[in-house]
């Protein structure tokens, strides 16, 4: 399959002002991908985009991955509806660290160059930049963008002149890229096409040379009808510090039946052969839920290694289906503890609280009279229950309240 063909079986074709996809096949292109430290990381929305370019590296192509640190001083206003808040130049070299880590996470093994655009931009003129850059940039076609005549119209929030030249800036990154270093083609998600384009422009008018965008089709949340997105309120996270590689495994098991198909395309290297095997294995059987199992497994072993996933299959396993935690070996007790709140208590009661499985010892009392609390999946019958009347695993105890909270007690 080439490269143009697997695009569109994995669903990777959008907006591009390439005449034909398959030039991408000769696999000749110096490219790149930009991501703005506007957030403590990246989304999965970043990783749809990231998934394909893996493909694009395979091929032959050469990649730049570029972190933002001049635009993440600015932030990107396409789509919001009112001004963002800027970040402290803390935050932004913090969220620059944590970008570039996790480039080399999922990149691994592949070659890539990392770049930062403030390294350019912090000796630009002000007065040189207006010159070469905005007296080559049309107001009209800025004026046009939807967003802006949204946030100018009437009953508009406004829009300051820094967020107004985000697209300056983020064009002259291609301008200088193409000069540096051979960048013909950049690529985006679908809401960066309009500040794509502004490279595109420039390039034609100082360089007297073609560029070109491929964009990525927006990943949208089947529950809320948003795109996956930290501005969204429902980011799905990368750092296992801010989405527990847990919640992460369980957000991707927790996929519909109508969407899984095309996530298992867009985030997994699963080959059609494999596709069309565990789908009719799917479609035979939905309620085993083959095909979410192997999408969350996946994921989480690309973005947290075969280590975490193991654990956090197990532990799914055990919560939520027919493997017993007193039957775990030690390693595998040991693995919940990555995944779930520790405690180290003598009674029911305060475990419940100190886990967060509870706001205070009176509803961890009710809790306990209600029934919905259990040990190693025995049920805690009544408030004079104490620990000692269950096993230790390893150990260890599983605490659960009602279906979906738990914790691990240490003994």
């Amino acid at each position: 399959m080439t490269l143009s063909e697997e695009l569109q079986w994995r669903g990777f074709v959008n907006q591009t002002t390439l005449d034909d996809i398959e030039v991408l096949n000769d696999g000749d292109m110096t490219f790149y991908w930009g991501v703005d430290p506007s957030g403590p990381g990246m989304t999965i929305g970043h990783l749809a985009v990231a998934m394909m370019i893996k493909m694009f590296i395979d091929t032959g192509h050469d990649a730049i991955l570029l972190v933002g640190g001049a635009t993440g001083v600015i932030g990107d206003p396409d789509g919001k509806k009112q001004e963002r808040d800027l970040k402290t130049l803390e935050e932004i070299e913090a969220n620059k660290q944590a970008i570039a880590a996790q480039y080399r996470r999922i990149f691994d093994g592949l070659s890539f160059d990392i770049v930062d655009n403030y390294d350019w931009f912090k000796d630009v003129n002000y007065l040189d930049f207006l010159r070469e850059v905005g007296k080559n940039m049309s107001m009209t076609q800025l004026l046009d963008r939807e967003f802006v005549q949204s946030r100018v119209g009437e009953g508009g929030s406004g829009i300051s002149y820094a967020e107004f030249s985000y697209s300056l800036i983020q064009g002259y990154d291609f301008l200088h890229l193409l000069r540096e270093r051979g960048a013909t083609l950049q690529v985006a998600g679908a809401d960066q096409w309009g500040n794509s384009l502004a490279g595109v422009e420039l390039i034609r008018k100082l360089e007297g040379k073609s560029a070109h965008v491929y964009t990525v089709p927006l990943i949208i949340d089947p529950a809320s009808g948003k795109k996956f997105g930290k501005s969204e309120g429902n980011a799905v996270w990368l750092d296992p510090q801010l989405t527990t590689p847990y919640d992460f495994y369980q957000f991707w098991l927790n996929t519909d039946d109508e969407s899984v198909d095309a996530l298992l395309k867009i985030y997994t290297s699963i080959t059609p052969e494999e596709h069309s095997q565990l789908m009719e294995e799917f479609e035979d059987n939905p309620a085993d839920r083959a095909a979410q199992k192997y999408l969350a497994y996946e994921v989480t072993k690309l973005i947290h290694g075969q280590g975490v996933a193991q654990s956090v299959q197990t532990v799914s396993e055990v919560l939520f289906g027919d493997k017993d935690f007193q039957s775990l070996e030690s390693n595998q007790v040991l693995g919940f503890k990555d995944v779930l709140p520790v405690v180290v208590s003598d009674n029911i009661v305060d475990a419940l609280v100190e886990s967060d499985l509870a706001q205070s010892k009176s509803e961890a009392r009710r809790f306990i009279e209600q029934n919905a609390v259990s040990i190693n999946g025995e049920s805690v019958e009544t408030l004079d229950s104490s620990l000692e009347d269950f096993a230790d695993v390893h150990g260890h105890q599983l605490l659960r309240r009602g279906k979906n909270s738990f914790a691990i007690i240490e003994r």
